[in-house]
């Protein structure tokens, strides 16, 4: 489980970095605990972008106004990251 959450965080962090969202301002993490950054004028961006994540089927976490956390089961695996990854991207289209 820790080789898997350690393979598995690096590739969701390099997905993340692969959408080039202007939105998204910095991401972090270690393993499969993650998080990013949220850069939108509206303070309630971070909480919008969960609820419509949701919507799509993904749970995540927003927390201090601008940061999303995400902390996936350590079994994930990388089809399923996959599938985060284009929720997350469908989603970040409703802060344009």
């Amino acid at each position: 489980l820790c080789e898997n959450a350690g393979i598995m965080g690096e590739y969701f962090r390099q997905q993340l970095a692969s959408l080039q969202s202007p939105f998204i301002k910095t991401i972090r993490g270690k393993g499969l605990l993650n998080a990013i950054v949220i850069d939108h004028p509206n303070p309630d961006a971070a909480w919008n972008l969960c609820i419509e994540m949701m919507h799509h089927g993904l749970i995540a976490k927003p927390t201090h106004g601008d940061k999303i956390r995400f902390a996936p089961p350590l079994i994930i695996t990388k089809d399923e990251i996959d599938q985060c990854i284009l929720i997350i991207a469908k989603s970040l289209s409703i802060l344009d």
